[in-house]
């Protein structure tokens, strides 16, 4: 049996697609809390896609003409993040060779969205809930007193509850920045948005490259379908598009899915790390990954503070 496009006319939200009830229940409470003020943090799984979700709260909230910034605070050090949020003047830190206005000016009035809160150095916590309670800071190297007026809105896939009891993270901050918690569905969580963005992503592909897939067969179906997918809808369209790379044809058949979906581990993903070479393996996965942290964090099964330590001790830019 061969499976085709059953041409599915989603709700787009802002490019966040959706035929599931459950999300579109989600999104009509997202259009809600747009309209406030208040601080809001989007709890989800990697590739849910919170940053879209930040985005979208932004131009339906009355600051949606005004600026939208994004920092991720897991790729980032202390002293980078702190220079990219307040700014500094020239001869602050070693590097600074010029002043630099920050994301609080700079998105003054709008939006500031703040990737993985929970991976954020305690001293600069201490620094972003003066800014939450008094609407002002200081650049770094500056005794200039600058106001602010920012809506705030973060997320992670962590318990902040969990990292204040680990004492990473402020508790006086977790209140001030979770005001309005809100919960991203899963990928497998959201009924027939599965099916609907297989064949999204298959025409996006389609569009972009000389294969043109119109069905699917029903082995890669079942695989497809019955997979957990741990990485919700990115890896969904990284699997839709090394199906396209990989096989040929105008079926997509279950030998183009990657071993992940086949149930196969590949040899050279089994990685046994010693302190010898453990430098050259995390270049690797770098390399592999295209430099995406979060994802090499997570095939090392570390967090990604402990990957960022591992960076600066091996001198990996």
């Amino acid at each position: 049996m061969m499976h085709t496009n059953p041409g599915y006319q989603p709700h787009s939200y802002q490019g966040l697609l959706t035929v599931s009830k459950r999300m579109q229940q989600f999104m009509a409470k997202v259009e809600k809390v747009a309209r406030t003020n208040a601080s809001v943090l989007l709890r989800g799984e990697t590739g849910t896609g919170k940053e879209m979700v930040a985005r979208y709260i932004h131009r339906c909230s009355p600051r949606g003409v005004g600026a939208f910034s994004a920092v991720n605070c897991a790729a980032l050090s202390g002293e980078l993040m702190a220079s990219e949020l307040f700014g500094h003047k020239k001869g602050a830190f070693t590097g600074a060779t010029h002043d630099r206005r920050g994301l609080l000016e700079l998105t003054n009035g709008g939006s500031l969205f703040l990737d993985e809160i929970a991976e954020m150095p305690l001293d600069i916590q201490a620094r972003l809930l003066r800014v939450l309670q008094d609407r002002c800071f200081t650049p770094l190297g500056s005794s200039q007193l600058m106001t602010t007026d920012i809506r705030l809105i973060s997320a992670t896939h962590q318990s902040l509850r969990k990292r204040v009891a680990e004492g990473a993270f402020r508790e006086d901050l977790m209140y001030r920045v979770r005001v309005i918690p809100m919960f991203l569905p899963k990928l497998v969580e959201r009924g027939e948005d599965l099916s609907m963005l297989i064949w999204h992503f298959i025409d996006r592909f389609n569009a972009i490259s000389e294969r043109r897939i119109e069905s699917i067969d029903s082995k890669a179906w079942n695989a497809l379908m019955s997979y957990e997918w741990p990485g919700n809808v990115r890896e969904l369209s990284n699997v839709i598009e090394y199906c396209h790379a990989i096989g040929d044809g105008s079926v997509l058949l279950f030998d183009d899915l990657n071993p992940d979906l086949k149930g196969e581990g590949p040899a050279d993903e089994q990685l046994y790390f010693d302190d010898e070479n453990e430098r050259d393996q995390i270049l690797e996965l770098l390399r592999r990954y295209r430099g995406r942290k979060l994802e090499v964090a997570q095939k090392l099964g570390i967090s990604r503070a402990t990957l960022w330590r591992k960076l600066k001790l091996y001198g990996i830019d």
